[in-house]
């Protein structure tokens, strides 16, 4: 029998399928729902033998970045997915320094504790206030002077809930000398407010951004980090010299070039974010007000009923309801509107008996 049959059985809702069918309606997983930017095609395809036998040049694309973020390019760092740029955090604040617990306000993606505990930190969690606000009191009392890093984000996920300026600069506030509030704004181009204007003044906030999203490049795995010139530098230290391939440079600098495709985008995702809300007050399906490119949906009893039925449908959306603050709930990406109009559908179907 293999290892992996006798390990305890992955629930289907919460295991990540990327291996969902070639031809499914793939709202699990926040991927951009309509493929990249054309351009960015045609950029990987220029890509030379020649340029594919050399490490590749980041001059020009972390100036692209930088110019994106409105920053000098000492302040950008590459990073191989935003992953990377979480596992870089965890690794210059845990091994062998002063610090050795790392507070993680949940709901929260799972790669803030896993990297925080690959690299021997332990991770404290704070669970969500009513309606998956700060719960500043458990805040307060988690950080202490064994806290080297704090992990939120802004929009959440699941909850597509932003933090304001202010609750992003009380938790700066919070955290010993030499600790750092990574602020993960993976989703901020579809909504709420972005910290990196108040960056300057802040130095121990360090903001995670990933193309992923909003550009349509989780497939080349590109994301950035962005941080005082010095802390940008120690970051520097342990990542490795060449992790963003050739190809992805192309693709990454193509893509922020492209902006009214993304510019396209957003507006279909807001457009998608409130057709899924006016369908859900029909059905009388509470849900959070998302500044991301996903639902938070409350379905409670009916959970089951709508996994089990989109699935046989071929469409994934995501099981949320192990997650703090989240019983009952799915998670449902909101990208192109007929994707979201074939997910409302199906959506009507099984919860109208109308199939």
């Amino acid at each position: 029998m293999s290892a992996a049959s006798d390990a305890t059985p992955i629930n289907q809702y919460e295991y990540d399928r990327a291996d969902a069918p070639d031809d499914a309606l793939r709202l699990h997983l926040n991927e951009h729902t309509g493929g990249c930017s054309p351009a960015v095609a045609t950029a990987i395809a220029a890509v030379t033998r020649q340029s594919i036998a050399k490490y590749p040049d980041y001059t020009a694309v972390t100036q692209a970045v930088a110019n994106h973020v409105g920053v000098p390019p000492s302040q950008v760092l590459l990073t191989n997915g935003l992953d990377e740029g979480i596992f870089a955090v965890a690794i210059a604040q845990f091994r062998g320094g002063a610090f050795s617990e790392a507070v993680v306000l949940e709901p929260a993606f799972g790669m803030y504790a896993d990297a925080v505990e690959a690299v021997g930190g332990r991770v404290v969690p704070v669970l969500p206030g009513p309606e998956l606000s700060l719960d500043r009191d458990a805040i307060a009392q988690a950080v202490t002077t064994r806290t080297g890093a704090l992990f939120v984000a802004s929009p959440g996920n699941p909850s597509g809930v932003s933090l304001t300026t202010d609750e992003v600069l009380w938790l700066s506030s919070l955290l010993p000398p030499g600790a750092l509030l990574f602020l993960d704004e993976a989703y901020v181009e579809f909504g709420g407010t972005s910290f990196l204007p108040h960056l300057a003044a802040h130095p121990n906030v360090v903001i995670g951004r990933t193309f992923a999203k909003a550009y349509g490049l989780a497939g080349m795995r590109a994301g950035a980090v962005v941080a005082d010139s010095a802390v940008a530098a120690r970051l520097r230290r342990v990542v490795p010299p060449y992790s963003l391939n050739v190809f992805v440079v192309a693709a990454l600098a193509a893509a922020l070039a492209d902006t009214q495709y993304m510019a396209d985008y957003r507006r279909q995702v807001v457009a998608s974010r409130d057709r899924l809300y006016a369908a859900c007050d029909r059905w009388g399906l509470p849900y959070v007000r998302s500044d991301a490119n996903f639902v938070l949906v409350r379905a409670g009893e009916r959970r089951t009923a709508l996994l089990d039925g989109l699935q046989a449908r071929n469409i994934y959306i995501r099981d949320r309801d192990r997650q703090p603050g989240c019983t009952g709930c799915v998670r449902i990406t909101t990208g192109l509107l007929e994707h979201t109009d074939a997910c409302i559908a199906a959506m009507e179907d099984i919860l109208c008996g109308k199939a």
